[in-house]
């Protein structure tokens, strides 16, 4: 009998349990078996951060590189940049000074200081381009009769009178000071070679060309830098070269962000600077455009009879 009581509260509270529930889900708006839910399709959940767009008028520092500043905070001094602005500007309504790039082949003509009404041009790759302002230079390398050649111009020289871009193209370097120890034929260009026209809104191709060096002895150690563009330099290196270089890295600087930092210009003020020039650019190249796409017309001589 005691066994019996004791499973009769129990059989019941059971049922009450199941009643309970059976009328909850009745009340509820809730399925009893859960759907299948379609996972083939991923509904992708906007993200916190907003997206970050690049400003177009950015990308001409790669362009106008020399229209930025000297990040050296010695060499700061805002009323001199803005004048050098205006006279650049000012410049280049003289004469059109073309996008290039370091390993484009540039002929360069100059009036001759030393003899009047002379002029010479000189044709080369562009192994070095530096500087900010007025100070900006450019050099050029070319191999004359075996011997390399190097000349330095000023990109705002007054006695400059046309810069002409035959081949405009970049390299895997920032500098190409190793066709200094490079062989002959990778410095030689004709002086009569013709300008190669790439069409508009192309990108700049990037020339993936690999040098070789002559055996050493070379004038820089080019093992010690990281050179993308040089092929053999472990053919010419000894063992305690190759220690040596490893002694001399410097791994931890990619880290230092406060030497990135002094060696860049900050976002805003290049948007101020490029705020203040992109009109006047913009308006030098349409005008150009226009200029070249005109036919030069000539109306013939009359013959005597």
């Amino acid at each position: 009998m005691s066994l019996a009581f004791r499973k009769a509260p129990l059989e019941l509270l059971s049922a009450s349990k199941w009643i309970f529930r059976r009328e909850v889900r009745l009340l509820s708006t809730l399925p009893e078996k859960a759907e299948d839910v379609d996972t083939s399709v991923e509904t992708k959940r906007p993200s916190g951060r907003r997206p970050r767009t690049i400003n177009p008028i950015l990308e001409y520092r790669h362009i106008y590189p020399e229209f930025l500043p000297d990040p050296n905070p010695n060499w700061r001094n805002s009323l001199r940049e803005k004048l050098e602005r205006a006279d650049m500007l000012n410049r280049r309504n003289q004469i059109d000074i073309p996008e290039f790039y370091v390993g484009s082949i540039l002929a360069v003509t100059i009036s001759d200081p030393h003899a009047q009404g002379k002029t010479n041009r000189f044709v080369g790759i562009c192994i070095e381009r530096k500087g900010c302002g007025l100070r900006a230079e450019f050099t050029l390398r070319n191999v004359v009769d075996h011997q390399g050649v190097e000349v330095r111009y000023e990109l705002y020289d007054p006695t400059i009178q046309s810069i002409l871009v035959l081949r405009l193209e970049k390299r895997l370097d920032d500098k190409l000071f190793y066709l200094r120890d490079a062989l002959p034929e990778y410095s030689t260009f004709p002086f009569d070679m013709d300008p190669e026209i790439v069409p508009e809104g192309t990108p700049v191709p990037v020339n993936t060309v690999q040098v070789q060096l002559k055996p050493r002895p070379w004038l820089e150690r080019w093992e010690r830098q990281e050179l993308k563009g040089v092929s053999n330099i472990e053919e010419h290196l000894k063992e305690k070269d190759r220690v040596r270089r490893e002694l001399r890295k410097t791994p931890w600087e990619k880290y230092d962000l406060m030497k990135q930092y002094r060696k860049t210009i900050p976002i805003e003020e290049q948007n101020e600077i490029w705020g203040e020039v992109y009109n006047q650019l913009q308006q030098m190249k349409v005008s150009r455009k226009k200029v070249a796409r005109k036919r030069v017309t000539t109306v013939p001589k009359p013959q005597l009879g």
